[in-house]
């Protein structure tokens, strides 16, 4: 999953990874990764639907979101890519003119899978909480569950878990409720 290289990655060997391949900079290392399987790309889709409607237009919600499925984050020297992340649009009025967010986002969404678990729970996140995201899920297809976190006094803290078919009302969303049966394949 990680190419080890003799010197610190740079955005280069982002540019030069296959095109089947998820490829960031953790640690001044480059990691790549294929990319999602379909029943996590589902649920990255759905659950940006069911966010999209209320957070981003405003349609039946208070609006005020950008929601991007897999935006590239370029946080200090690191280099991720989230399944999800929001902005709200009162600390990002517009989208950058670059293909990369040099923001740090207020809310992430990791789809964890086998092969992404450990980057996504332990170097990510703590990639995410160096750089203040107030709200970091997790989303497990497999175990069909959602854990929600915030960021209180620097840390963060796990607000609640949701399974199979639990309606999620999980902050910064929890104005609109949904039901996580809307995020998996069966």
């Amino acid at each position: 999953m990680s190419d080890v290289l003799d010197k610190p990655a740079t955005y280069e060997d982002v540019l030069a990874a296959p095109p089947n391949m998820v490829a960031e900079i953790i640690h001044a290392s480059l990691v790549t990764h294929p990319r999602p399987a379909p029943k996590h790309l589902l649920a990255a889709c759905s659950l940006c639907g069911e966010l999209g409607g209320p957070f981003h237009k405003g349609d039946g919600g208070p609006g005020g979101w950008w929601i991007l499925i897999e935006p590239e984050l370029h946080l200090g020297s690191e280099i991720v890519v989230p399944d999800l992340a929001g902005w709200r649009r009162e600390r990002m009025p517009k989208l950058p003119e670059t293909a990369w967010f040099p923001l740090a986002p207020d809310w992430v969404c990791e789809m964890v899978s086998p092969a992404t678990a450990r980057y996504d729970r332990v170097e990510k996140r703590d990639i995410y909480g160096a750089h203040s995201v107030a709200h970091l899920w997790f989303v497990d297809p497999d175990a069909r569950t959602l854990e929600a976190f915030s960021r209180e006094g620097g840390h963060g803290a796990l607000v609640e878990s949701f399974a199979e078919s639990q309606e999620v009302a999980a902050p910064p969303f929890e104005a609109v409720p949904f039901s996580l049966s809307a995020l998996w394949a069966e």
